[in-house]
């Protein structure tokens, strides 16, 4: 897969998660060694007025779906994989006024499982602000045909 293809599904992946639209979360970069999404500094994700320091959750939110969106950059199809676990150790708050990178790499995947690490940076992705290490559950391509196919009889029958 080329990094133009990887970058166009993280993309996807990303239009389709509203929560990160309002976050005005971006796709920087996607290559089989990654993903580098970003985290526009705003007024509505300040965590503490007196110091204009961003929200952790708002860096979690970009460390999570950086993390599992990362998976598009390994797998040969595209599949669900939710969150099952993630841990975040702060390292020091980010810079008031500036972007927030997130940086995320899969370096194990199992039928079962795709273990993730990264770290959320600013200017220098040598001084992070956070890191982070990710597992994520494979329900496969076929799982999801039946989650549509479900939604769809539901759908139906609610008519």
């Amino acid at each position: 897969m080329t990094e133009n293809t990887l970058i166009e599904q993280a993309r996807r992946f990303l239009s389709a998660l509203r929560h990160c639209q309002v976050l005005g979360l971006s796709v920087q970069d996607a290559t089989p060694q990654g993903l580098t999404l970003r985290l526009p500094y705003s007024d509505s994700i300040i965590g503490n007025p007196e110091t204009g320091v961003i929200h952790g959750g708002a860096i979690t939110t970009l460390m999570d779906t950086t993390c599992g969106i990362s998976t598009v950059c390994v797998l040969p199809e595209f599949e669900i994989c939710p969150t099952l676990d993630l841990r975040i150790d702060y390292m020091h708050p980010a810079e008031p006024n500036k972007d927030v990178f997130g940086f995320a790499e899969c370096y194990r995947v199992t039928p079962n499982v795709i273990f993730t690490r990264g770290y959320a940076y600013q200017d220098d992705p040598e001084q992070p602000i956070a890191h982070v290490v990710g597992a994520f559950m494979r329900m496969g391509k076929a799982v999801q045909g039946g989650i549509k196919l479900h939604s769809e009889a539901n759908r139906g029958a609610a008519q």
